[in-house]
């Protein structure tokens, strides 16, 4: 009899390869455990409002969205927990000293502090971001999370981010100049234990997949977790497991080490 009752499910580099697309494998995983009684989650750093073809698409309608700031069960909002506005305010300052470009999220829209760059246009079509509009102060204690748009891979040092926040690379091929900001108390760990005790299931039937840095603590909050082959190697030492690449049925040979798939 299947013990498992939860999966989580990162988007970018465990269900999305490079080229924006959803392996075969990958669908026809997700729908078999959830023909067997397992609610998949897709639990991301991306924006709620930008996600929802992905969602139609594997028939998922719950999420843990803004690496854990927003989570929404079958339509039902759970949580939303903005950033401080000393926070943000920080990062504004520190990337304008630096010429770098934030993306920041709220509920409904991206706030970009600039609109047009080759860079922010490269961000904008690599992760599908469509609300978009400039910044402007009045969303100020609005900000769920945000993306630093930097110059090299290397400008995380230039952020004295102190012991409670700190900068995940975003892992895909030709962004690793950009950082999610992640906070101590609330990343996916964090929203993916709220919902837990809210569903009341224990972490002995949940399942975790992903591939970056920001999805460490959710890898950590699970009782099955996998890190996938073409994860940041950092994160190998997070995860229970080790699957293939997100281009080589990754989630798919995972779910079926675990005895869930024909």
């Amino acid at each position: 009899m299947n013990s498992y009752k939860i999966l989580f499910l990162d988007i970018d580099g465990t269900i999305i390869r490079p080229d924006n697309t959803i392996e075969d494998s990958t669908k026809k995983a997700v729908s078999q455990v959830q023909q067997i009684g397992i609610e998949a989650v897709l639990a991301t750093g991306r924006p709620i409002h930008e996600i929802a073809d992905i969602a139609r698409s594997l028939n998922i309608d719950s999420f843990i969205g803004y690496n854990g700031a927003y989570a929404v069960y079958r339509g039902i909002d759970l949580f939303k927990k903005p950033m401080s506005r000393e926070s943000v305010e920080y990062f504004l300052k520190t990337a304008k000293q630096h010429k770098h470009e934030l993306v920041m999220y709220s509920s409904t829209k991206n706030h970009l502090t600039a609109m047009d760059t080759p860079s922010m246009e490269a961000f904008k079509q690599k992760f599908h971001l469509y609300q978009n509009e400039r910044y402007t102060s009045s969303v100020l204690d609005e900000i769920l999370g945000m993306t630093i748009i930097a110059s090299s891979e290397n400008d995380a040092s230039l952020y004295n981010t102190g012991k409670d926040v700190y900068l995940s690379q975003v892992n895909m091929e030709g962004f690793h100049h950009c950082f999610d900001v992640i906070r101590d108390n609330v990343n996916k760990g964090t929203g993916v234990h709220a919902l837990l005790q809210k569903l009341n299931i224990p972490r002995e039937a949940a399942i975790a997949f992903g591939d970056g840095m920001n999805d460490k603590e959710m890898l950590a909050a699970v009782g099955e977790s996998y890190a996938m082959g073409n994860s940041t190697p950092e994160l190998f030492s997070y995860a229970k497991n080790k699957t293939t690449d997100v281009t080589n049925s990754g989630v798919y040979n995972g779910l079926r080490s675990l005895g869930l798939l024909d």
